[in-house]
């Protein structure tokens, strides 16, 4: 349990008690190996593993002194030394001759890392396919549904909230599909030894790997990446990715949600506040961004530890590890909160048309340039639209709000130029937001198709 952070099964599938459990599923899976090539005896190998195993446990966690491996992690700048320590005493001569035969510490590290993160990718990919989807039944639901597109946080051109939603919905897949190949194609054993030869494997190295990476379910790359930082960085940015795209819808629905713009609520009754009873906070929205905060420094820890020194870097993969599980548990945290805001995410169109309407037609002054522009050319039309724009602004700014206009429309009546142009009915459907959608209707429909086929080749 993390205090301060929302629960998610990806929590639970990292932290020490995953890490260490990889780092044991290494050490037996390599003795496991080594008797695949012939390296050792195969009762042999079994000793090691079980012993491994039985570390690994559910409850065998309480058998490992964590402080004690923190000590040793502090004196020798890895666990893996603190580890092995801790099963030999388990082992026979013979079992205790082949642990750890052939690696070194990075190599158990690097692979607990490619494990930790091929585990709790599971539950992560699993709810930013729900939250994507929950966004793709907002974007079906809502797509004729009015609202001011907003740009610099001011009011711009009229859009749908369905539109909005689909937005949404692509930033979600494109970091779904980002992870899964990470996943599918990233993810890979390391084992190289002292300096990445597998010299103390001798012309067995190879074979052991390949057995290794068969026993783990990992890719056996082409080359030991012991140097090369491009796996886990590129893992790094995909779960930067994912919590990004989280991190936008939450800061979406926190906008929407203010008591001044009130257009969606959280389901749920959102989160109450110590001190003020009435509150309704978008709690599931705010962890989210909150994630979204953290994450670039992580992953930006993770691009400085890529120009390590020669073939192991000093305290440049050290500082790897801890990011990683960061970076894993704030992108579970973002992905299930958004998957529990858009699940239950309230809607108010209504609400939504009051609030383009505010500036009273504004908002169609590019729609009305736009439509001037056939007829008189772009130069004069700009002219003529911006000229009634501002006389509808300045009418509006003594009238109560000062971003409001009083109606573009009777300004664009008292046009001369602008009634010879357009005609009444002319300038009526100018200003008319529904008609000024442009593809609104195809780009949700491309979203949607985008995010099945996406799905669709996911599930094959």
């Amino acid at each position: 349990m993390r205090l301060f952070s929302s629960p998610s099964e990806v929590g639970g599938a990292s932290g020490d008690a995953a890490w260490l459990g990889a780092m044991l599923d290494f050490e037996g899976a390599l003795a496991g190996a080594l008797a695949d090539v012939g390296l050792a005896d195969a009762a042999t190998a079994e000793e090691v593993a079980r012993a491994c195993a039985s570390l690994r446990a559910e409850g065998a966690e309480d058998d490992l002194d964590l402080d004690a491996l923190g000590a040793g992690t502090a004196r020798d700048g890895t666990p893996v030394p603190a580890l092995l320590a801790h099963l030999r005493p388990r082992l026979s001569d013979e079992a205790r001759a082949i642990l750890h035969r052939g690696a070194t510490s990075q190599d158990v590290v690097d692979t607990a890392a490619m494990l930790v993160a091929k585990r709790a990718l599971v539950p992560l990919l699993v709810d930013l396919e729900a939250a994507a989807e929950a966004a793709a039944g907002l974007a079906d639901r809502h797509r004729a549904d009015l609202a001011a597109g907003r740009t610099l946080l001011q009011h711009a051109s009229p859009i749908t909230f369905g539109l909005r939603a689909a937005n949404w919905l692509g930033g979600l897949d494109d970091a779904a599909a980002r992870l899964s190949a990470v996943r599918d194609e990233r993810l890979a054993l390391q084992l190289g030894g002292a300096v990445g030869t597998l010299a103390a494997l001798g012309e067995d190295g190879l074979a052991v790997a390949a057995a290794l990476a068969a026993r783990l379910d990992l890719p056996a790359p082409p080359v030991p990446w012991q140097s090369n930082r491009s796996r886990p960085v590129e893992l790094a940015a995909a779960l930067g990715q994912a919590t990004g795209a989280a991190g936008k819808v939450g800061a979406d629905v926190v906008l929407l949600a203010q008591t001044e713009v009130g257009e969606v609520a959280e389901g749920g009754g959102g989160g109450g506040s110590s001190t003020l009873p009435q509150k309704r906070n978008p709690v599931a929205a705010v962890s989210a961004v909150a994630a979204a905060r953290r994450a670039p420094g992580l992953v930006a820890t993770m691009l400085a530890a890529m120009p390590g020194e020669q073939e192991r870097a000093a305290g440049a993969w050290q500082a790897e590890a801890a990011t990683l599980d960061e970076l894993l548990g704030l992108a579970g945290a973002a992905v299930g909160a958004i998957r529990r805001c858009l699940e239950g995410l309230e809607v108010f169109p209504a609400r939504m048309r009051e609030n383009l309407d505010l500036t009273d037609g504004l908002m169609m002054s590019e729609s009305l340039a736009s439509a001037l522009g056939a007829k008189l050319g772009r130069a004069q039309a700009q002219e003529l639209a911006g000229d009634a724009a501002r006389r509808a602004a300045a009418a509006g700014a003594g009238a109560g709000a000062a971003a409001s206009g009083a109606s573009l429309a009777r300004s664009a009546a008292e046009s001369p130029e602008i009634v010879a142009a357009l005609g009444a009915a002319g300038i009526e459907a100018a200003l008319d937001p529904a008609a000024y959608l442009g593809q609104t209707e195809a780009i949700i429909d491309n979203a949607l198709s985008a995010h099945r086929a996406r799905t669709a080749g996911a599930r094959s």
